[in-house]
């Protein structure tokens, strides 16, 4: 952790993996802010790591979070997946313990992340500035892939003084500071001589796993605007109910008795506010817990799920008799095969060179063949991550054999009587040494390029290549390097390899990045041990534990060889379903799309299989910034993610803010409730040359492939004030073809004016996020009524189906882009509501494919009929978490 002054904390990334907004975390809790700002990574590694010094102060039984204190008094949770909590501590393992100091980096936890993705709804890990704490987000890490160690946020205190943060640090910093004071968890008797006489009440907690972070973010909220000091205690330990951190830091489990006491002028109605959350968010079903019952429902296809779960469970541990060696995560995954160990290759130089004029003449020429290869290598079209690593990693060696000062180095010695070879290893070490002394382990991690380039040279000089140096591998080898190099790795047949062990190295060399773009297990930083592991020896690799078995047991291979077997199917099923159009199991045609919102979110949904694009939001171009973007800024930015999508639908929705979307540089008027307010097409409409600029930039790209979509229509008259603009600058461009105009079906009066709008539009795409909050007239932010905010509604599902019908009628498309597209449990009833494109977060796409793959349509539909029957959302969810809703051949097509 870096510190300026004493109220600025910058937070490091604590797990690799793509870093995206709180929005998109499939759980009104973390989406609505209701525990505090935030953001969520979708882990690619299984390891969490610490984000800066702090002290732990919440680690559940079931160790899916950890809960951090700074000395500053920030609060910072990591919340590893969502629902994960019901998992029970299967697939976890804790590295830390509560009241433990940690410093940045230090690792916290181990989870399984192929156990997790088939068991729990997202593997979206929030991280969170805990609100009660007195923080606030200054600036963040978004949409890009992070390392772990690279900067995530920085955070700074709200007040200078804040009492929060005060209170925090002095009940770490004094005398009597223990892991339950640090939490704000008391003892009883102690605190109860302090509360005057007031409300109180005993309560069974009936939370299906007690009082973890989203049940004590609904109690928070629910003491909001209420004048009383209030403190919940159970077995003997107390915590103030305003805060989130103490609550979970009491462990309460379900059906434990807790006692709500509470004092001053609203002491009553605080007593009964937190009852009221209690009984209706424990009786409120959670679209996650319903997504976990089907996840975890008997696979009855291949049985995949089952079995890879039941092995993961038996075999998370190393077997008995196996030495075991501990390392860090580089590359997730697991493997089992033999020992081959791999040596740097060593080659013999001479000190002394054979003149100035001819050794400088063997540096130039070596360089300028290395060039060449590394050229080839930069410059060839990457069709997948790994060899878009490889570009990147051969463009970053091109950059280094150019380097000025090096050569100047190199040169000095060869002017001193040295050789070639000589000079540039002895220019380069010194590089390598200055490096090496650096505090940031990244810089430090680069070490191993100059020494790659150094061999790659040297090979060079000699008049070989690196390739040819390579040694052949057997079946099935486990790679042991003391640190392996990128060249070392590139050259080494991947039909063989099957992990990699490095008794040195770091999570972000360039060796690791390989590793995992080429989708092989590796641990890196194993310790010196690992070097003496004999060739030929069994050894079973575990990274997602970061746990390296030697020798282990037979039964444990036979164990582990299953499981992976296991894995590769599902794996397999996942794949094929993602990489071919979506069907149903009786050939109904049901495009996957995704939601994004930039070129990198992009790049990730067509590596998860999404067809197109269902909606691309613009916010990021407008928000945040003192002056509208330019025409040809947006053309460019409209124009790479097109590229990155290739011959896939683009569909940009215009610009969606005012309201609860403020913009620095347009005079939006203040507004009482912003969800009702002047939002959408409707600022659009009121500044019309922000959106002619829109337009424009949207028709200048040229691409056959790309239509617009109007966020927020109410009525058709909407539709026609953009349609005649968007005219009038297709003419003026002087395009002959029209741009495909589209609606979103997000407020009930759209829906309800279903056939006129489809008539007017030339496709319409249902926003389930909007359309349930204007339905069920709550707010999606409001803390209390957040878990009642279900899209499962039958009052919405009527609304979809009204648009579905009208939209086929008029010969349109319907499609749903909300969260409910987004959720795999209702995939067949959007199927049989009429629905026909789907566009969901970039990470569900595979699962998405696979389940639609196996439905059938006729039953679907009949299904749906069922649901739109139905007296409530829990009834709706109930049914379709019910196996027997769906017979299995058709319900789960994996």
């Amino acid at each position: 952790m870096s510190a300026v002054g004493s109220a600025h904390i910058t937070l490091l990334a604590p797990l690799a993996g793509w870093s995206t907004p709180l929005e998109e975390a499939p759980d009104a809790v973390f989406a609505g802010r209701m525990l505090g700002e935030g953001l969520a990574i979708d882990p690619t590694a299984g390891t969490l790591y610490a984000p800066c010094d702090a002290r732990i102060i919440v680690l559940p039984a079931s160790r899916h979070a950890v809960t951090l204190r700074t000395k500053e008094g920030c609060e910072i949770l990591l919340h590893v997946g969502l629902e994960t909590v019901a998992l029970a501590g299967a697939g976890f393992e804790a590295h830390v313990r509560e009241g433990q100091q940690v410093r940045a980096g230090d690792r916290l936890l181990s989870f399984d992340l192929d156990f997790l993705a088939q068991r729990a709804p997202s593997l979206l890990t929030p991280i969170i500035v805990m609100a009660e704490s007195g923080f606030r987000i200054v600036r963040c890490s978004l949409d890009r892939e992070l390392a772990v160690g690279e900067f995530l946020m920085e955070v700074e205190r709200l007040h200078e003084h804040s009492t929060v943060a005060s209170a925090a640090t002095a009940a770490q910093s004094g005398p009597a500071a223990s892991a339950s004071s640090a939490s704000g968890v008391v003892s009883a008797r102690a605190a109860g001589a302090s509360i005057p006489a007031g409300v109180t009440r005993r309560l069974t907690v009936t939370f299906e796993h007690g009082l973890h972070a989203r049940p004590a973010a609904l109690l928070t909220a629910s003491l909001k605007n209420l004048a009383a000091e209030v403190r919940i205690a159970s077995r003997g330990r107390e915590a103030n109910a305003r805060s989130t951190t103490a609550i979970m830091a009491l462990g309460v489990r379900r059906g434990e008795v807790i006692e709500i006491h509470a004092s001053g002028p609203d002491a009553a109605a605080a007593v009964r506010a937190l009852s009221a959350a209690l009984e209706h968010a424990a009786a409120a079903p959670r679209l996650p817990a319903a997504s976990l019952a089907h996840a975890t429902a008997p696979a009855s296809a291949t049985g995949a799920p089952a079995l890879a779960g039941a092995l993961t469970a038996a075999g998370s541990t190393a077997g008995a008799g196996a030495a075991t060696l501990k390392g860090v995560v580089a590359s997730p995954g697991m493997a089992v095969g033999t020992a081959v160990q791999l040596q740097r290759p060593e080659i013999d130089i001479r000190e002394n060179g054979a003149g100035i004029e001819e050794e400088t003449a063997a540096l130039d020429w070596a360089r300028s063949a290395l060039r060449a290869r590394l050229e080839r290598r930069a410059d060839v079209a990457a069709d997948n991550e790994a060899e878009e690593t490889a570009r990147g990693i051969a463009a970053a060696h091109l950059a280094l054999l150019d380097d000025p000062e090096l050569v100047a180095a190199a040169r000095a010695l060869i002017a001193r009587g040295k050789s070639a070879a000589f000079a540039w290893r002895s220019a380069l070490r010194r590089s390598a040494e200055a490096l090496s002394a650096l505090p940031d382990e990244r810089f430090r991690e680069r070490v191993a390029d100059l020494i790659d380039l150094e061999s790659q040279m040297l090979v060079a000089l000699a008049g070989g290549s690196v390739a040819a140096a390579a040694p052949q591998l057997p079946a099935a080898a486990i790679v042991i390097a003391r640190e392996l190099l990128p060249s070392q790795l590139s050259a080494l047949d991947p039909t063989r390899l099957a992990g990699i062990c490095m008794a040195a190295g770091g999570p972000t060399s360039h060796a690791a990045i390989i590793a995992a773009a080429i989708g092989v297990p590796a641990l890196v930083a194993l310790g010196p041990e690992v070097l003496g592991v004999e060739d030929g020896t069994p050894l079973l690799l575990d990274a997602a534990l970061g746990i390296l078995e030697i020798a282990p047991p037979e039964a444990r291979i036979v164990a582990a060889r299953a499981q992976l077997d296991a894995r590769r199917a599902w794996r397999a099923t996942l794949e094929a379903a993602a990489r071919r159009d979506c069907r149903t199991a009786d050939g109904v045609r049901i495009a996957v799309f995704a939601n994004i919102g930039s070129q990198a979110e992009a790049q990730a949904a067509v590596r998860n299989g999404a067809e197109g694009c269902g909606l691309l939001r613009t916010e990021f171009l407008f928000l945040d910034r003192q002056l509208p973007p330019e025409e040809a800024e947006q053309r460019e930015v409209y124009a790479r993610i097109a590229v990155a999508l290739g011959e896939r639908p683009l569909t940009i929705r215009t610009l969606d803010a005012g309201g609860d979307k403020p913009i620095a540089y347009l005079p939006l008027p203040p507004e009482d409730n912003p969800a009702l307010g002047l939002r959408g097409v409707r600022t659009s409409l009121a500044w019309p040359q922000l959106l002619r600029t829109q337009l424009r930039a949207v028709l200048g790209i040229h691409s056959p492939h790309c239509r617009l979509l109007l966020p927020m229509i109410t009525d058709v008259e909407e539709i026609d004030a953009v349609r005649a603009l968007l005219e009038e600058e297709r003419r003026a461009l002087g395009q002959r073809a029209p741009l495909a105009l589209g609606v979103m079906i997000e407020t009930p009066a759209a829906a309800l004016l279903a056939e006129r709008i489809t008539a007017a539009a030339d496709f319409v795409s249902i926003g389930t996020n909007d359309l349930t909050q204007y339905t069920l007239a709550m707010d999606r932010g409001h803390p209390q009524l957040a878990p009642r905010l279900d899209a499962l509604h039958p009052a919405v599902l009527r609304l979809i189906a009204r648009t579905a019908e009208a939209a086929e009628a008029h010969g349109r498309h319907a499609a749903v882009c909300g969260g409910l597209a987004s959720e795999v449990l209702a995939a067949p009833l959007l199927v049989g509501l009429g629905i026909h494109e789907l566009s969901a977060v970039p990470a569900v796409i595979p699962e998405l494919k696979a389940r639609i793959s196996g439905l059938d349509s006729g039953q679907c539909r009949a299904l749906a009929q069922q649901a739109l029957a139905a007296d409530s959302a829990a009834a709706v969810r109930r049914l379709l978490a019910d196996p027997a809703a769906l017979p299995p051949d058709s319900g789960d097509g994996l």
